[in-house]
């Protein structure tokens, strides 16, 4: 069955979006900003929307509806596929650039469509599986076509996007399942998970004594900022997809996001990354590979 117009479109926002966000983070990282102060920036700005509109729309009861047991699948969901998954993003853009550090992170279909199937029973169709292939491939191509930061990178330092790409596939098939088994709404799904994350974040920070997150660059701050605004819009769009759509069509869609940060990293970064004709060649076999999938 073809994948509905909508779902589609709504798993290509967070793609579009999340491939723009590294373009804005690297400019942070090279202006003196850390992984931690990053990650806690963007969860504490798209948090705060998220609040204030959730509030906003149930007339002041937020958790209505709510058991503590729906609140606890989104709460994991966050600590997992947001607060750790962010950490290890904003590492491997500041180690690897962010256009690899993207292509690293589309790995995430595969690791997703292997837990859908696992557990929650989703069917791997032929077409989803070459197209999963396909996306990987092109991650390949990327990862060897000596792209990324002009200051070089080791090659094990790619386990920085391939660690978030699993712990947001796990977070993805967490939230599919909290969509699908709770009454809970996208909105109250999305800042569960933003609110837990931040509270992960901060009491990690806190552990740590990173008092470094305060004292970076004031103009760094401005740039994370964006991000998480960004962040927001394609959270929501990427929950309301997971709520109309299978995992195994809208993570594949919406790990699309390296081929808009290729093409937005070779205007907007050519300053701090090289983007190869490997880079450009594992873009369009992600493309292909997003392609055969809505193909079904």
């Amino acid at each position: 069955m073809t994948p509905a117009p909508d779902v589609i479109a709504l798993a290509l926002v967070p793609a579009v979006l999340w491939g723009f966000s590294p373009i804005v983070s690297k400019r942070g990282m090279a202006a003196g900003g850390s992984s931690l102060q990053a990650s806690l920036v963007v969860v504490a700005v798209d948090t705060a929307i998220y609040w204030v509109a959730l509030l906003a729309l149930t007339g002041g009861r937020p958790a209505a509806g709510l058991s503590a047991a729906t609140v606890g699948v989104f709460a994991a969901a966050g600590l997992v596929g947001t607060a750790l998954g962010r950490l290890a993003t904003f590492t491997g853009v500041d180690k690897v650039g962010a256009s690899v550090n993207s292509a690293g992170i589309s790995a995430r279909p595969l690791f997703a469509t292997v837990l859908a199937f696992a557990w929650l029973g989703e069917p791997v169709t032929l077409p989803t599986a070459l197209g999963i292939l396909v996306l990987v491939a092109g991650l390949v191509s990327l990862a060897l076509a000596e792209g990324g930061d002009i200051g070089g990178w080791e090659r094990r330092e790619l386990l920085y996007p391939v660690a978030a790409a699993g712990l947001f596939a796990f977070g993805n098939v967490v939230r599919r399942f909290g969509l699908t088994t709770t009454p809970a709404t996208t909105l109250q799904a999305v800042t569960i998970n933003e609110t837990a994350a931040l509270i992960g974040l901060a009491a990690y920070g806190l552990a740590k004594g990173r008092r470094d997150v305060f004292g970076a660059p004031r103009r760094t701050y401005g740039y994370f900022a964006i991000s998480g605004t960004v962040t927001a819009v394609a959270l929501l769009s990427l929950f309301e997809a997971f709520d109309r759509g299978p995992v195994a069509i809208v993570d594949p869609l919406a790990g699309t996001a390296p081929l808009f940060t290729t093409v937005f990293a070779a205007f907007l970064l050519r300053d701090l990354e090289r983007v190869t004709r490997g880079v450009v060649a594992g873009a369009v076999l992600i493309v292909v590979g997003a392609g055969l999938i809505t193909a079904l």
